[in-house]
């Protein structure tokens, strides 16, 4: 979707949104309530200067707009892969953006992620994963991996990968496997200014992905375990 269409229906009060070299900065207004809307365009890759991009915009509102929503919009192909980027240490550069990302929330400003059109990869794990919910349209493209460079990192025949995606959602791209796995807090349908409305109203309640992955079928152990940690205790299978 065109992030120009996406921020005319997210914010039918306006908004100052920009596009620089395919990083998404600006501001809206949300039931007369400013948001910061920070986030990416046109499957960019996240390099060293999108993720600085990034951390410096956190950044910056959470100095001068002490406590106000941030919106980040996610329409990226993933890490950048590239020799340079590899020797600057991107890794770092994506390590600090989910560091502001923190801070932010830590600072008490409700962070929300759409993914609005793709979402793979570091690119998302540092931006919607990062979020305190993250949401999805229902075309958004979302996975960590291809099946066909999956096959090839593990050694596992594609076909059977394809064939376990069928069951299991780990594999599986896709919003609604997202969604089952707890990734996702909800999919967007219809109007999506009022699902925007509806995520800044929600009570921020910590990280449930688990809890939800348990109770939507798509993560089975990840809540069992946590619970087993942290009360000393076994898991129960």
């Amino acid at each position: 979707m065109d992030w120009k269409k996406l921020a005319d229906t997210l914010f039918p009060e306006g908004h100052a949104i920009v596009e620089q070299n395919e990083f998404l900065c600006g501001s809206a207004q949300v039931d007369g309530q400013a948001v910061a809307v920070i986030g990416t365009t046109n499957h960019t890759p996240i390099g060293v200067e999108i993720a600085l991009a990034q951390a410096q915009a956190i950044l910056r509102t959470v100095r001068e707009y002490p406590g106000m929503p941030i919106l980040m919009l996610i329409d990226t192909q993933g890490q950048r892969l590239r020799h340079r980027d590899e020797m600057l240490g991107i890794n770092s550069y994506m390590a600090h953006l989910g560091k502001c990302v923190d801070l932010a929330r830590r600072k008490g400003h409700k962070i929300i992620g759409l993914v609005y059109d793709q979402a793979l990869s570091g690119g998302f794990i540092t931006s919607g994963l990062m979020a305190d919910a993250c949401h999805a349209l229902p075309d958004a493209t979302i996975r960590v991996m291809g099946l066909p460079a999956m096959a090839r990192i593990t050694k596992v025949p594609e076909e059977r990968l394809t064939e376990l995606a069928q069951s299991n959602p780990v594999f599986a791209p896709g919003p609604e496997n997202y969604l089952r796995m707890g990734g996702l807090e909800s999919i967007w349908n219809g109007d999506l200014a009022a699902h925007l409305r509806a995520a800044l109203a929600q009570p921020v309640a910590g990280d449930q992905r688990s809890a939800l992955g348990l109770q939507r079928g798509g993560r089975r152990s990840a809540q069992p375990v946590i619970d087993a940690v942290l009360s000393g205790g076994h898991v129960q299978r």
